[in-house]
């Protein structure tokens, strides 16, 4: 029974990391795939002051999801850093690209420099929305594991006419959370610039989210198995949509502030109701149920989850501090001066 209750509260642990990692690092990985749409230097030095201050420490919760999940459940560690070994170095070589792009790009004057890093810089945004897409609608799928899960797919099979739709569904929510961030960030031309954005993401995404539910729904039943176990689920659904529909009635409200905080809740729900369809699967094998390895039979003892609570009882609240310290000292609009980027 105590294994069981760490086993539940290990899993929260790095599904709120998830959460986390995709509210925070999601608006600056659309403020990078918005980035080529401005149209002048001065608006490309606004868009990565913006996110200058945070975005590195933004990226500290997807090192916390790995070494969550390293310590936590090891054998979902192995299977998924296996399965999904390709996924995951293209993402950090987008990871790098772009924490490379933001440092070296304004390291001199020249218009062909600056042009080659803000590429780099948006193609590492996008690669990273859309990976992540991938890895999620790649879990829903299932992956082909064998009982010593060992894992026997291919590279081409990671991309499914699904898993790429799911994949367009990161990069379309990104983009919209990171123009609502901006609005927040900005004033003047700039901020009427990127108000004109709103609308197209906000239509792209919920596009996309219609078609990916509507397919889920159809083609992964699985996915609302629990709902069906249990109709009150259904709310959190209904909510979901509720709060989505908030996100375009407040931002052309001028309400920027409380648009972002929906769009943060918007991510935040669509991850609930992943982690809803999947539950208590971590990894879902294709070949075969009795192949998944779950929260309860692939985690870690008791000895070590006291180890380990204890640590992220302690690292945790110093994560959060830390990132409420910066985003109230940068808070406000951004500007240009001879510190920016």
């Amino acid at each position: 029974m105590l294994l069981e209750t760490f086993q539940i509260i290990w899993y929260a642990v790095i599904g709120i990391s998830v959460v986390m990692y995709t509210v925070l690092d999601g608006f600056d990985l659309g403020v990078g795939c918005l980035h080529l749409f401005t149209r002048n230097d001065e608006e490309r030095r606004l868009m990565l002051n913006a996110i200058g201050p945070v975005w590195d420490g933004n990226e500290v919760w997807l090192i916390i999801v790995f070494g969550a999940m390293f310590v936590g459940f090891p054998p979902v560690y192995a299977t998924i850093c296996s399965a999904f070994y390709f996924l995951i170095m293209i993402l950090i070589m987008g990871l790098i690209i772009r924490a490379v792009a933001i440092e070296f790009r304004s390291k001199q004057a020249s218009k062909k420099w600056r042009h080659f890093w803000d590429c780099m810089f948006s193609l590492g945004s996008y690669v990273i929305a859309f990976i992540i897409g991938v890895l999620m609608g790649n879990i829903i799928v299932g992956v082909p594991i064998d009982q010593h899960e060992v894992f026997h797919g291919t590279f081409a099979g990671y991309f499914t006419p699904y898993t790429v739709l799911v994949g367009v569904l990161g990069v379309t929510v990104f983009m919209m959370h990171g123009a609502i961030y901006m609005l927040m960030k900005t004033e003047g031309t700039m901020h009427q610039r990127v108000r004109r954005w709103i609308n197209p993401t906000i239509i792209i995404f919920l596009i996309c989210y219609v078609a990916t539910t509507v397919t889920t729904v159809i083609y992964k039943p699985h996915m609302i198995d629990i709902m069906k176990e249990t109709p009150l689920l259904f709310l959190v659904g209904v909510l979901a949509m509720i709060v989505i529909a908030c996100v375009p009635f407040f931002a052309c409200r001028g309400k920027d502030g409380t648009a972002f905080l929906f769009s943060s809740g918007s991510i935040a729900l669509l991850f609930v109701l992943f982690g809803m369809g999947t539950y208590p699967a971590m990894v879902r094998s294709s070949l075969d149920p009795a192949y998944d390895l779950t929260l309860f039979n692939s985690s870690a003892t008791v000895a070590t989850f006291k180890v380990i609570l204890t640590v992220a009882g302690i690292g945790v609240p110093l994560v959060l501090a830390y990132g409420f310290w910066i985003y109230r000292i940068f808070r406000g609009k951004v500007s240009l001066d001879e510190a920016s980027y």
